[in-house]
C-alpha cells in the first residue's frame, strides 16, 4: 500500500481522501470481506487492504457510475478514448490534452474562464443526458460540474450548472489507479439502504465494516435525506454488530457551527474514540471550521 492517498475519479462531495492516511492506521490489518453500506465516490475501499469488497450507496447514479467505469478495468486507453471523443464532440476544454481556453477569456474571467468557455457545451451534453441516460455522459458532468455534484430535480432531471473544472491532470491519474485497482481486485456493487444491505452480509471473524454516513450537522447536500431517527437507527444496529463480535469503524461529525451530534456523541461512549484532524469544510460553505470536530469511533483495539 503506498503511503500516499489515491483519489477516487468522482471527486465525491464528503469524500474521504484526505482523512485515509489517517485513517488507515485505525482499520484493522487483517480484513477478509470490507463492507461499506455509504460508500460515496470510494476513496475509501481503494485505500484499504482486503480479500474482497462488498459495498453499497443508496445512490442509484453513484452506483451505476461505479459500476460503469469498473466495467473498463484493465481497459484504461479504452475508456479513456471514449471520454476523449465525446469530449470532442461537446466542444470541451481538456487541460490535460492542451486543449485550453484561450488567452483573452483567461484574461476576461481570470478565475471563472472554464465555467465560461465550456458553458454551452456542458449545457447541451446536460440536455443530451437528461434525454437519454448514459452514464459515461454522467461522468464527464461530474468532472466538469459545479463542485463535481450529481444533483437531480423533483423530475428526475440532471441540474448541476457548470464548473470551473476540465478535465485535467488529477482526472486522469485517478481514473487510472481506479481502474487498476478494479482489475485487480474483487468489488461488488449494490444500491439498497444501508440496514438492508447490511442484513444481507455474511460476516466472518475477519470481515470489517467502515461507515462514513451523512452527517446529521453538516448541513451538506448529500445528507438532506438523512435524520434524527436514521441516525438512531444506525447506532442501533453497531450496537448488533458489536453483540455479534464483527468489528466496525464509523466516522463522524460531533460539533459543528455550535451544533452538537448528541445522538452519535451519547452512543459513542461505549466505544473507542478518536479525534481526526480534518478542519472540516462544507461544500455550502469552504471555510475552515474551528469548532467543527471530526472523530472515528470502533469497537477493536483498546481504551
Amino acid at each position: 500500500m503506498n503511503k500516499k492517498a489515491i483519489r477516487s475519479p468522482f471527486f465525491y462531495v464528503g469524500d474521504k481522501y484526505k482523512l485515509m492516511p489517517q485513517l488507515r492506521t485505525l482499520f484493522p490489518n487483517n480484513i477478509s470481506t470490507y463492507v461499506e453500506p455509504f460508500v460515496g465516490g470510494g476513496s475509501s475501499f481503494l485505500n484499504t487492504v482486503a480479500d474482497r469488497y462488498v459495498v453499497n450507496d443508496i445512490n442509484y447514479y453513484v452506483i451505476e457510475l461505479h459500476k460503469c467505469l469498473s466495467s473498463f478495468a484493465g481497459k484504461q486507453e479504452e475508456f479513456l478514448n471514449v471520454l476523449y471523443t465525446l469530449i470532442d464532440k461537446y466542444g470541451l476544454s481538456c487541460s490535460y490534452r492542451g486543449i485550453t481556453v484561450p488567452e483573452e477569456l483567461k484574461k476576461q474571467y481570470v478565475k471563472t474562464y472554464y465555467s465560461h468557455y465550456n458553458k454551452t457545451s456542458y449545457t447541451k451534453m446536460k440536455e443530451d443526458f437528461n434525454e437519454k441516460e448514459d452514464m459515461i455522459i454522467l461522468y464527464l458532468l461530474l468532472i466538469y460540474g459545479f463542485n463535481r455534484m450529481i444533483r437531480f430535480n423533483s423530475s428526475g432531471k440532471f441540474n448541476v450548472p457548470v464548473g470551473n473544472v476540465d478535465f485535467n491532470k488529477n482526472v486522469y491519474n485517478a481514473i487510472n489507479h481506479y481502474l487498476a485497482f478494479m482489475e485487480k481486485n474483487e468489488i461488488k456493487f449494490y444500491n439498497k439502504d444501508f440496514m438492508e444491505f447490511l442484513k444481507e452480509v455474511d460476516f466472518d471473524e475477519n470481515s470489517y465494516v467502515y461507515l462514513d454516513p451523512p452527517y446529521l450537522i453538516s448541513g451538506s447536500e448529500y445528507n438532506k435525506y438523512w435524520n434524527e431517527a436514521e441516525e438512531k437507527r444506525l447506532c442501533a444496529y453497531l450496537d448488533e454488530l458489536n453483540a455479534r463480535g464483527v468489528r466496525f469503524g464509523i466516522t463522524n461529525l460531533i460539533n459543528h457551527k455550535g451544533k452538537v451530534n448528541e445522538t452519535f456523541l451519547e452512543w459513542s461512549k461505549n466505544y473507542i474514540v478518536y479525534n481526526i484532524d480534518s478542519n472540516y469544510i462544507s461544500f455550502n460553505d469552504n471555510t475552515i471550521k474551528a469548532d467543527s470536530k471530526e472523530v472515528f469511533v470502533t469497537n477493536y483495539g483498546s481504551k
